[in-house]
């Protein structure tokens, strides 16, 4: 697909079209990838986004466990009083 760039004050941008905005469900923002000898641009995803959920999933599936010890050895804790 071949889009023309428009001018914006000093810059240039494009002009993505409702179809591909809503078929890739951008909200706000892009993420532009330079990648070799081209620039990908990607919906833009939350850092985080759906963690919520991955840890319902492992929690159901009992994976959800500490793994390495929350308190060491050689821990002095009178040093935290």
């Amino acid at each position: 697909m071949e889009i023309p760039l428009i001018k914006i004050g000093n810059s240039r941008g494009i002009r993505l079209s409702s179809s591909i905005i809503k078929k890739y469900k951008i909200v706000d923002k892009v993420e532009l990838v330079e990648k070799d000898d081209c620039i990908v641009l990607m919906p833009a995803h939350e850092p985080r986004e759906n963690w919520d959920e991955a840890f319902r999933i492992m929690h159901l599936n009992n994976d959800d466990v500490l793994l390495i010890d929350d308190v060491f050895d050689d821990e002095i804790l009178e040093a935290w009083s």
